[in-house]
């Protein structure tokens, strides 16, 4: 009895089934079409086709076709991707075969020119990166170097001791002499000295995309010799979008920056540029350790399908008060801030500081980065640079031998005067270009 009430069961649930099949069969649609270029009416090939918020999906075949079969409903909001398109999202009927066009987009990405000098997870020595991301999150107007203390076997250290004006950087225990540093490729290190003045470089930060710091011998193939790591520098992409923005920030010591930026976004489909203004003044921690730093950056580009050429201005400006005779042992229990620099006694013993004991210096690098791809295995990158450097540093010196600076002594109410207090001006004036493929 009871095998005959589970069949009997069973029996009128399938009948059931059976005569609702076709009105199930009927809610259920078909969505079809086709995917252009919209410049040039091509078949788009690879194009996602998703019905939003499900899991329905087709991806465009060698015609361009697409088709999504099971769907129920009459409109639907449906979203088309490609990596070579702008994102498309129409809402579609189920009612017949649809067209739809695809804009491509051009992706202003990183210069390939860096490839050959950046590490990856197949190198076989350390490296960290730091992204654009990363560093808008700490870029509060110091000094490169300090928004890089935080990664390994890295110490950095300052003159002013709040990070900005004069600072410098060790990787592994190795000074800048022995640290590689380049932007896009191109050597940053002093030709001569191999020394990197950050202070020449203000608010780089906010131009840079992101940073690679190698540690120990790493592919260094252009500038001074790593022996103590790399630090690889990509100056921002150009936005496909137009922007502009201002940027503030204040702290400790009377420390203020200031940042203006704007972008052009795309235009005429291969053309985009962008720039940045920058200014940033603090006292410092150490006394006298002012600094009043200001600079520019100016980025142009054209982007074709093989070829790209991009131009590139940085500009720094500086002017600090000396602090780089650090703080003697004897006056750390004391006065912590004490600066020797432009100390003087007049004829009663009185201590004074000279005013204008400072360092001025402005530095500007020109670049002009090309790159074609001559096939898919195989493309040139060639790029041209000229770094210009002009300065000088000012300071008070007491009883200077005159013969130091080819003067005669002097005679004077017979008195012979062999030296003198003297007020000087050391200049600096350099020339750096080159040519790297």
């Amino acid at each position: 009895m009871i095998l005959f009430r589970v069949s009997n069961f069973f029996r009128s649930r399938t009948l059931t089934l059976l005569i609702f099949i076709p009105f199930i069969l009927s809610a259920q649609e078909n969505i079809s079409g086709i995917i252009k270029d919209k410049e040039t009416g091509e078949a788009v090939v690879g194009a996602v086709v998703n019905i939003d918020s499900t899991f329905f999906y087709s991806v465009s075949d060698l015609k361009g076709g697409f088709k999504i079969t099971g769907v129920k409903g009459a409109d639907f909001p449906i979203t088309v991707t490609h990596i070579s398109y702008k994102t498309e999202k129409i809402a579609i009927s189920t009612r017949g075969d649809i067209v739809i066009m695809m804009t491509p987009q051009t992706y202003l990405s990183e210069e390939v020119n860096i490839s050959a000098i950046r590490a990856d997870n197949r190198s076989a020595f350390a490296y960290t990166e730091i992204n654009k991301t990363e560093i808008a999150k700490i870029n509060l107007g110091q000094d490169l170097p300090f928004l890089l203390n935080l990664t390994p076997s890295v110490v950095v250290t300052s003159d002013g001791g709040n990070g900005i004006g004069y600072t410098g950087i060790r990787i592994r225990g190795s000074d800048a002499t022995r640290v590689n540093v380049t932007i896009n490729g191109i050597p940053v290190n002093d030709a001569e000295s191999h020394q990197v003045y950050w202070v020449d470089l203000p608010d780089l930060a906010s131009s840079v995309e992101n940073i690679q710091i190698q540690r120990g011998l790493g592919n260094s193939t252009n500038g001074t010799g790593a022996f103590g790591g790399s630090i690889n520098i990509l100056s921002n992409k150009l936005s496909t979008e137009p922007f502009a923005n201002i940027s503030s920030s204040a702290g400790s010591f009377n420390t203020f920056k200031n940042t203006v930026m704007f972008g052009s976004g795309l235009f005429s489909k291969v053309f985009a540029m962008e720039g940045r203004l920058s200014k940033i003044r603090s006292e410092g921690y150490i006394d006298r350790a002012s600094s009043n730093l200001s600079s520019f950056y100016l980025s142009g580009g054209y982007y074709g399908k093989k070829n790209s050429l991009r131009a590139i201005i940085l500009s720094g400006k500086e002017k600090t008060y000396q602090a780089w005779y650090g703080v003697p042992q004897d006056s750390l229990e004391t006065n912590r801030t004490y600066n020797p620099a432009g100390e003087y006694y007049d004829q009663q013993g009185k201590i004074h500081y000279y005013e204008n004991q400072t360092d001025n210096y402005r530095q500007s690098y020109y670049q002009l980065l090309y790159s074609h791809e001559f096939s898919k295995f195989f493309s040139g990158n060639f790029a041209l640079h000229y770094t210009r450097g002009k300065g000088y540093y000012e300071e008070y010196k007491a009883d200077e031998p005159l013969a130091d600076y080819n003067l005669s002594t002097l005679n004077i109410a017979d008195s012979t005067i062999t030296s003198m207090d003297v007020i000087r001006q050391l200049w600096l004036s350099n020339h750096f270009y080159g040519f790297t493929w």
